[in-house]
């Protein structure tokens, strides 16, 4: 294994690899494989071309997009010189893009050929719009220019704005730094925990949306080992399957993705040998379906990894050995803190809470952004005295374990009770009807809120609401218990895989002052 401990910006890695691993695959998607060879000098012609387009250090440029090795050659060529990228997720309208370019002020929009029309409408609602490129001319372009080469940035040196999924009011940009995006590596290695160390054969695919820490943060995650990135355009039970084919040893996965993957018929004949770990999060799991995963993938090692945008990704880990059969409490943690980081829980006035209190989440980490982009207020209101404040609500156990119940803002309180959703759809999903199931608070006369599961049957199963109260009533306390029971036919969602529950609610809301009672 290559010591890469004094590493700690893109350039520095790339340059790294290039020279020691000048013929190893850094990334490949479909027939197109680059080495790290590669990377290193088509890095400095975008690199190059970027700064006749006049850009330099500071300014933001935008992708919008599916998952395309010209994105990761972007971002990491201009991170390399300190230019910001910001992915923009491809689900999105042209009013919601057009609002993120306008915040960003971005300079130039590389889009994927298929995404030209909504980039240029976007573009139509902004009085500076930035420069459109699509992803194949701006190849050409690169491919005439020279590779010269250019000062690198530095560690502080902002290179990465990811905007919050936005599930309420305009998203925020989250603004990360070269330190950001690697510093837990170091202190991972540093520990010698084996998921923290690579080895040279690995390979890690990536097919959640690059708009999301998810999915751009595996192609940091290869880049700091100098391994292989499997590029998918998009999340496919069968493309996932095919990544397991072609060798991958690592991924992550949120939960309603892996439900799909471990269920679907390839399973049965996937040869899974090759995968040392499965790496999922940025959603509750419930129980019964992270046993069946562990149960599918039975070589693998399996790591619960909890953060958030603001975090650069994971700062907390549930260990493999957490991880059993039979099921135990701690497989409905989301782990302790990652070397390098700490947790807390507190108050509404910034108190620490005891043991198995519920509170606030705190986060301190070296990963903490450096602040969200134009909004002074809300970074203040977020990082407070070097903390983190998650919004999640959680306790921890006397080993610094986390439980996550829920957004603090998911919370339903009824009839002056804390209802986490997250643990009410735990107790519901073993039912063997129920495919997925989200829980809200609705309106309620005597209760103010009332407990509501909104359930998708399995496929060729229906769904009897009094069975489902019944089978929750077996497994939760009488008033965490669903009063009513909707059946549809699919989750609303984000593109991150969160389910939108304000979509859920806001049928029963109508007409009322708040969103709580």
């Amino acid at each position: 294994m290559t010591d890469t401990s004094k590493a700690i910006t893109f350039d520095q890695f790339i340059r790294q690899w290039a020279q020691e691993r000048p013929d190893n695959v850094a990334m490949e998607q479909e027939e197109r494989v680059l080495t790290f060879a590669d990377l290193e000098e088509h890095g400095r012609r975008i690199v190059t071309w970027l700064q006749a387009q006049g850009l330099a250090k500071g300014d933001r440029i935008s992708w919008l997009g599916k998952n395309e090795l010209t994105y990761f050659l972007m971002f990491y060529a201009a991170a390399r010189l300190g230019i910001v990228t910001v992915p923009i997720g491809w689900r999105l309208t042209a009013p919601e893009i057009a609002y993120i370019l306008g915040d960003t002020g971005a300079k130039l929009l590389v889009c994927g050929e298929e995404f030209l029309d909504t980039a240029h409408k976007a573009g139509e609602r902004l009085d500076s719009p930035p420069q459109i490129v699509t992803s194949q001319d701006f190849e050409r372009q690169v491919a005439d220019t020279p590779a010269d080469d250019f000062a690198p940035a530095g560690p502080d040196d902002a290179v990465l704005q990811l905007y919050t999924s936005g599930t309420t009011g305009n998203p925020k940009g989250a603004v990360l730094s070269n330190r950001n995006l690697f510093s837990l590596r170091l202190a991972n290695g540093a520990d010698d925990q084996p998921w923290s160390t690579w080895e040279e054969d690995e390979a890690i695919l990536v097919c959640m949306p690059c708009a999301h820490i998810g999915g751009t943060g595996l192609g940091i995650m290869a880049i700091a080992g100098g391994v292989r990135a499997i590029v998918q355009k998009e999340f496919s039970p069968e493309g996932v399957h095919d990544g397991f084919d072609a060798g991958i040893t690592r991924l992550f996965i949120v939960p309603a993705a892996l439900q799909m993957v471990i269920q679907h018929p390839r399973a049965k004949e996937t040869d899974f040998s090759r995968v040392r770990y499965v790496m999922y999060g940025a959603a509750p799991i419930p129980l019964e379906l992270l046993r069946e995963a562990v149960q599918t993938i039975s070589n693998a090692g399996f790591l619960q990894c909890y953060g958030m945008t603001e975090t650069t990704g994971t700062i907390a880990i549930l260990p493999p050995e957490d991880h059993t059969l039979e099921g135990n409490q701690r497989m409905r943690s989301a782990g302790k803190a990652v070397p390098g980081t700490e947790m807390k829980v507190v108050d509404e006035d910034g108190n620490t809470l005891p043991v198995g209190e519920v509170g606030e989440l705190c986060v301190k980490s070296p990963s903490n952004m450096l602040g969200y982009w134009n909004l002074d207020e809300a970074t203040s209101g977020a990082l407070k005295d070097g903390w983190m404040h998650t919004g999640d609500a959680a306790y921890m156990d006397e080993d610094g374990y986390a439980y996550i119940q829920d957004r603090i803002k998911d919370m339903i309180i009824s009839g002056g009770e804390n209802v986490y959703p997250a643990e009410v759809e735990s107790g519901i999903y073993g039912h063997p009807d129920v495919a997925e199931v989200a829980v809200i608070g609705v309106p309620d006369q005597k209760w103010g809120e009332a407990v509501k599961a909104v359930c998708v049957p399995k496929p060729g199963h229906s769904i009897d609401a009094g069975e489902i109260i019944a089978y929750a009533r077996e497994h939760l306390a009488p008033y965490k218990v669903p009063k009513t029971i909707d059946v549809i036919e699919a989750l609303p969602r984000n593109p991150s895989g969160k389910i939108l529950r304000r979509e859920l609610r806001a049928p029963y809301w109508e007409g009322q002052e708040r969103q709580v009672n």
